[in-house]
């Protein structure tokens, strides 16, 4: 089996997918996923500490480039405007080639208690490290607070119409969509 080869990771979070939805979570071994990726175990623990981490990927740089966003936008801005600029770029590293599997994704995640206990932590832990960079920009904490929420629930929703078959827009023109909504609905909260 191979070890080093290119896109190791991607072959990893793929193979555990397509296990997932054809076997179950439960059922699909780390082992099963190594041989489907054509990598041994030990590298697949290499890229990740158990089979459950193989759907929630890359959250530490998740993070870390919401803070940078953050911390790059332009001084004066509003936070919502600098929170939505922050969940948009977040939404360009994923290209076009990774929606199907998104929405295959997505259904495993639903499909098990689990999966959506973790899908929600990382929720948390986004929309934290969003809050806290906001802070850090000295935006009052209930304004830094809300826009955090709104700017990642965006980003969540606009994932799952991404992942709709047939979606032809970009996530970033979702992610936009998203914003209009959610701020028309509190616009409308507001004015009742």
């Amino acid at each position: 089996m191979g070890r080093w080869e290119p896109n190791t990771r991607l072959k990893l979070i793929d193979a555990a997918v397509e296990l997932f939805a054809a076997n179950g979570y439960e059922a699909t071994t780390v082992l099963q996923i190594a041989a489907q990726a054509g990598v041994s175990k030990m590298t697949f623990f290499r890229h990740f500490a158990d089979k459950r981490e193989v759907l929630f990927a890359g959250q530490a740089e998740f993070v870390e480039l919401l803070r940078d966003s953050v911390s790059r936008g332009p001084k004066g801005a509003g936070a919502l405007a600098v929170a939505a600029a922050a969940v948009t770029e977040l939404a360009a590293v994923f290209p076009v080639e990774r929606q199907a599997p998104t929405a295959r994704l997505n259904a495993v995640v639903a499909s098990h208690p689990d999966l959506r206990e973790r899908s929600a932590y990382k929720r948390a832990l986004l929309t934290a490290a969003l809050e806290g960079a906001l802070l850090e920009r000295q935006v009052p904490a209930a304004t830094a607070g809300v826009a955090a929420d709104v700017a990642v629930r965006a980003l969540h929703d606009a994932f799952d119409r991404w992942a709709e078959p047939g979606q032809k827009r970009s996530l970033p023109e979702l992610i936009g969509q998203a914003l209009g909504e959610l701020t028309q609905a509190a616009t409308e909260l507001v004015g009742h």
